[in-house]
């Protein structure tokens, strides 16, 4: 409920204009939440499509964008949280019987518990990677730092200032693991600045990336990447078929031996999970 209070005003705020497009306006809104509380009282829990019908017999059009865009705002207010799967469908519930309210935090509190674990579990990062990330202006962020006072520590690297956890331990060698991470990876969504994860030996070409935007080259970083050692070496895609998991990489640059074993060992990991055998093609 702290995180909710200290971040969704910037969210709603930034979305009205989507609201008016929409034609929901703050009763349609009000009322929208009024038939949610009371579908989902009791314990029950609904699927997007049940919280739909709710809402078109309670006389609310539910079609297009204005369902989800109604869930979000009920989330944003916290009314209604995730549920438990029902087969392959997500449910929603009341957050208040989903999760009993916890100790309270002022906006203080809540200020300063946020960019502690933000810089503790992403740091070094910097002011404008927490802005990127969270949604809060640079002086509520300056803020939290200084709140924060001496558990966050600042070093300054190629004339830009980095904030993390004095405790935290620092690398030393790099295991060359290799990842297939997914699209909108913690690793990657998680930095506004993401010229760390590349690698400075290797040229980076943004167009192998799906979400590649000539006016934003490195959000094509936002799309599935391989990683080797933490670094961004190349993009991949998946194709099934039965009893195969068919994995294409594309590299920045040639792979050497070691790290296509490592991309392979990823791939297999992945046929894992599926349950699958895997095949991997470089090209």
């Amino acid at each position: 409920r702290w995180l909710q209070e200290l971040t969704s005003a910037r969210v709603v705020a930034g979305i009205a204009g989507r609201y008016r497009r929409l034609e929901l306006d703050d009763r349609t809104i009000g009322r929208a939440m009024e038939l949610f509380a009371e579908a989902l009282s009791s314990g029950r829990f609904l699927t997007r499509a049940e919280l739909g019908e709710v809402l078109q017999a309670g006389g609310i059009l539910a079609e297009g964008q204005r369902l989800p865009h109604l869930i979000a705002a009920a989330e944003l207010a916290s009314l209604i949280t995730s549920g438990p799967r029902r087969g392959k469908q997500f449910t929603y519930a009341l957050l208040e019987e989903r999760a009993p309210a916890g100790r309270p935090l002022d906006r203080d509190e809540a200020l300063t518990a946020l960019t502690l674990r933000y810089f503790r579990s992403h740091g070094p990062a910097q002011v404008q990677d927490f802005a990127w990330w969270s949604g809060l202006t640079m002086v509520e962020i300056r803020k939290g730092i200084h709140l924060a006072g001496g558990a966050l520590e600042r070093e300054t690297m190629d004339g830009k200032d980095f904030w993390s956890d004095p405790k935290a331990a620092r690398a030393g060698r790099i295991d060359p693991l290799a990842h297939l991470l997914p699209n909108f990876d913690e690793l990657t969504v998680a930095y506004r600045d993401r010229g760390a994860l590349l690698d400075p030996r290797v040229p980076f070409n943004p167009s192998f990336f799906a979400y590649y935007r000539e006016s934003t080259p490195q959000g094509g970083m936002l799309s599935n990447v391989v990683t080797i050692a933490g670094r961004v070496r190349g993009a991949w895609s998946r194709t099934l078929a039965p009893k195969l998991v068919r994995v294409h990489v594309r590299p920045l640059a040639p792979l050497s031996a070691s790290d296509l074993e490592a991309v392979d060992a990823a791939a297999k990991k992945l046929g894992r999970f599926l349950q699958l055998s895997a095949e991997v093609r470089v090209s």
